[in-house]
Order: structure tokens, then C-alpha cells, then sequence
């Protein structure tokens, strides 16, 4: 089509609108054009906030972004170079739709700590997990399906589930994480009403964001409830190497390797720009993934999974991984200080022992979301509840993430925080109404995140 051309209105057409196109509208000729599917492609609210909040002045407790400093530049440089002069030319080359077959035999090594005995042809390597979860969506929902996750959930889990047109089901955690009553409660109710879910989605160890992890009996009764109404669970877990106390919890996966597909990911463990995810899942469903993959990507970069074999092959990757556990306990451990020191009367907030988050939950009636331009003007940034609800819930509570800023930084942005806090209460305090937090209109019902002490 040539540029500017506009098809002639046919006999009953209505003129657009001075200045739009039949098929769209100045700032989008191809609005009309667009799949059903893309009309849940809404920008965040708060994308032009995070705009501000990465400049140098603002604490930034938003964004999950792993300490790439305590890894070493002189490592990653001598293995890459490494790679290029032994495999340099497979590097280079399109691979597998499945991944390396090395890198698949070392991701079963890897996966033995959770006490997971895949074969390497269980293992499909991924562009990251979030395409492992985009694969899973994708082969098994159909518009209009249900699935079941957490409330709060990880926020690109729920932007997969809604660009799939899916119905998200969320069910309450307490203090150990998902909730198995809440999770029988919303499956016999589905149950009524015909409906069967197509996955369980949790993140059972050092969730995000909610910074908590299921203790072993509390994923055997998950897995059990879900064995028994015949569900699937997704278990994503990128941060289970990454307990502060050294201990790494069992899957779910290792109790079960036909109902449970294992996600994880290098992004945590080593470096997030290499992009290198996978998933472990039951034969006939990894072909399925495989020929997504293949539809998608053709396949995962072989440069990348390459450079990531030669650095398990060649380098103490578990002496880096406790690196990374004292870098992030001790960026914990700031954040709690901080917050036990400046959080006003009625704050509460997770424990985590392990990851990369704590969930803040403000005094009754304040609302995290409304309070977000307020504390960028103050110069430090975090990520509202609603952000990881698909229904509109969470305005009482936002996500602290500690990875990243140094303690110092991390106890000044927590003390610029609770003078936000602090006045936001004021203002409430003298006007009555004023950061309110306001009831959601979802049909899908209240689902309270975590509030613990």
C-alpha cells in the first residue's frame, strides 16, 4: 500500500471522523486491523512514574533486577572467549528447537539439587522462563479457559495469561504461601460452575513478590489437592538457589513428574542479559513445547546456551551462587533494619529468607497506588499491589525489591519511603477520604495478599 493511500468509502460506509481513517485513527491506522486478543495489551499506568524513578536521584525499590557487580567481568570475558575458540562456529549456527544437548544434560545436574531426576529429553531450553510460561499458555489455553494463581502473583505471569485471553482465578496466601483450603475452596467452585482449570500457576520458593516459601508438607498437600482434581501445576522457581541460609528446598517437581512442569532460569543464577531459561515437563507436552518453540523462535540462541555450558563447564559456578546468597542476605537485611526503624505504627511486612522481594503491607485505608506519584516526587520508587492482581486488589500493599541498590541506598530509600508513608497519614488523618484505598469492581473476588509481621 502506498504511504498516505486511504480506501474509498463503498456505498453505506459512514465517513470517519474528520481526521481518521475507516481503518483506524491518526495515531494508529491498523487500530481495526488488530486481533481480539491484543485489546488487553494496556500500558501500565505507571510506566511514565518508572520513567522518573530511573534516574540517579530516585532510590529505585521497583524493578527485580539481579547485583550483576558481585559477578566477576574477568570471568564472563575469559569464558566467552573460551567458547568462541572451542565451539565458536556451533555458537554461531542455528541449534536445536530444544536447546544444546550438553547444556540440557547440565540443567539435569543442576535441577538434582531440588531433587528433580529428569533425562535431558524432558528439558527444553527457553529464551528465559517467560517463554517457557508464554509456550505453556500457549499449548494449553484457548480464550475463555480458566487458570488458577496465587494473589499476589508474579506480574509477567499474569501478562502472559491475559494477552492469552485466559480467565485467572486467584487464590489467597497466608504466611507459608499458597493457601490449601483457599485452593480447595476455588477448585470445588469452579467445579459448580463446569469449569475445569487448565493449570495451577505458584512460585512455592521465595515468591515473587510476596518473598515467602511453602514448607515441605505445604507442597505435598498442593500437590496432592491437585492430583487429586486432576490439575497441572506450573511450578516456576528462579530463585531457589538463592536461599540465605544455604538450604535449598525440595520442588514439587520431585514428587511428581507427569502433573508438574518446572520452570527455571540462569537470569538469577548467573546473568538476566544472557537470557537462558527451561522447563522440565512430562514427554508428550516438552514435544508440544518444542514445536511452539520452533513456530516462535526456531530456536534458542546458541551464543547464549554456549556461553553458559562453558561457564559450568569451566568455572565454580555453586562458589558464585554463595557469593550472590551473601550479597543479597546482607541487601535483606538492610531492607528490615530500615523498615523495623522508619515503617510508621500498622505497617507490616514479609520475612523473606531467601530471593530477591519484601511485600509491604501499608496502614488500613492507604493505598499504595495512589501514593506512587507522591513518593517518586520523594524521590524513590517500589511497585504497587495491583500490579501482581489480575482484578484490581493490592491497593493496600506495594513490593520492596533489595537486589539491586547498595544498603545505604536501600535504608535511605526505605527512609524516604516512611516519610511518605508518614505523611500520607496526615493528609488522611485531616481530610478523612484522601489515599483511601478503593474497593475493586472485579467479579472475581477479594483476594488479600500476605500480611505478616
Amino acid at each position: 500500500m502506498v504511504l498516505g493511500y486511504r480506501p474509498a468509502l463503498k456505498a453505506g460506509d459512514m465517513a470517519p471522523p474528520s481526521g481518521e481513517s475507516p481503518l483506524g485513527n491518526r495515531l494508529d491506522p491498523h487500530l481495526s486491523r488488530y486481533a481480539k486478543r491484543t485489546h488487553g495489551m494496556t500500558a501500565s499506568e505507571i510506566r511514565s512514574l518508572f520513567a522518573v524513578a530511573s534516574r540517579p536521584e530516585v532510590v529505585s525499590l521497583a524493578g527485580g533486577m539481579p547485583n550483576i557487580a558481585a559477578l566477576s567481568m574477568e570471568t564472563v570475558s575469559s569464558t566467552v572467549a573460551n567458547m568462541l575458540a572451542t565451539r565458536g562456529q556451533v555458537a554461531l549456527q542455528y541449534g536445536s528447537g530444544n536447546g544444546d544437548q550438553h547444556l540440557r544434560e547440565q540443567i539435569c545436574e543442576m535441577v538434582g539439587l531440588q531433587g528433580i531426576a529428569p533425562h535431558p529429553d524432558d528439558v527444553i531450553v527457553t529464551v528465559g522462563s517467560q517463554m517457557a510460561l508464554d509456550l505453556i499458555t500457549r499449548i494449553f489455553c484457548d480464550p475463555g479457559d480458566v487458570i488458577i494463581a496465587e494473589a499476589p502473583s508474579y506480574v509477567g505471569a499474569l501478562g502472559v495469561f491475559r494477552a492469552y485471553q485466559v480467565e485467572v482465578e486467584h487464590v489467597a496466601m497466608d504466611e507459608h504461601g499458597l493457601n490449601p483450603e483457599a485452593l480447595r475452596e476455588c477448585l470445588k467452585t469452579l467445579a459448580a460452575q463446569g469449569k475445569t482449570p487448565k493449570f495451577v500457576y505458584t512460585i512455592p520458593t521465595f515468591h515473587n513478590p510476596a518473598g515467602l516459601s511453602q514448607p515441605q508438607d505445604r507442597r505435598m498437600e498442593i500437590l496432592q489437592i491437585c492430583q487429586s482434581a486432576g490439575v497441572l501445576i506450573i511450578e516456576d522457581d528462579p530463585y531457589g538457589l538463592l536461599g540465605f541460609d544455604g538450604h535449598i528446598p525440595q520442588a514439587i517437581r520431585s514428587h511428581d513428574s507427569d502433573g508438574v512442569i518446572y520452570l527455571g532460569s540462569f537470569s538469577k543464577t548467573f546473568a538476566a542479559g544472557i537470557r537462558v531459561g527451561w522447563a522440565v515437563a512430562p514427554h508428550g507436552v516438552r514435544e508440544k513445547l518444542t514445536l511452539a518453540a520452533e513456530s516462535a523462535v526456531l530456536c534458542p540462541p546458541a551464543f547464549s546456551q554456549l556461553t553458559i555450558s562453558t561457564y559450568l563447564d569451566t568455572q565454580p559456578w555453586m562458589d558464585q551462587i554463595k557469593i550472590f546468597r551473601e550479597v543479597y542476605r546482607e541487601r535483606r537485611d538492610a531492607t528490615l533494619e530500615a523498615l523495623t526503624q522508619y515503617m510508621p505504627e500498622g505497617t507490616t511486612w514479609t520475612h523473606p529468607t531467601g530471593g530477591f522481594y519484601v511485600w509491604v503491607t501499608l496502614p488500613e485505608g492507604m493505598d499504595g497506588t495512589a501514593m506512587l506519584p507522591r513518593a517518586v516526587t520523594a524521590r524513590v520508587a517500589y511497585v504497587p499491589g495491583t500490579a501482581f492482581y489480575i482484578n484490581g486488589d493490592g491497593r493496600q500493599s506495594i513490593r520492596l525489591s533489595y537486589s539491586f541498590p547498595e544498603p545505604d541506598r536501600i535504608r535511605e530509600g526505605v527512609r524516604r519511603l516512611g516519610g511518605v508513608i508518614n505523611e500520607e497519614l496526615k493528609l488522611m488523618h485531616t481530610f478523612g477520604t484522601l489515599g483511601v484505598a478503593r474497593p475493586s469492581v472485579s467479579s472475581q473476588g477479594s483476594t488479600p495478599g500476605p500480611d505478616v509481621v
